[in-house]
């Protein structure tokens, strides 16, 4: 018999879905290439990990930005 744990991961893995995304947690879906993104990020020591997302964070308020003066 299979292990519940593995026919999700086989799910999760072929639908290309996150677990959370699977079990409607959450309405983001991550692809696996996000995923790797977060998870590589995830691993760096906290100085650079902090460096990485102040960069993520200010890409995402100059998109904001142009998307609200866009309108």
């Amino acid at each position: 018999m299979i292990s519940p744990s593995i026919v999700v991961i086989k799910v999760v893995d072929a639908l290309e879905v996150s677990i959370v995304f699977l079990l409607g947690k959450t309405k983001m879906i991550l692809d696996k290439q996000t995923v790797k993104h977060l998870e590589d990020i995830g691993k760096l020591p906290d100085d650079n990990k902090n460096f990485v997302l102040n960069l993520i964070d200010m890409a995402l308020r100059y998109f904001k930005v142009k998307k609200a003066h866009a309108s």
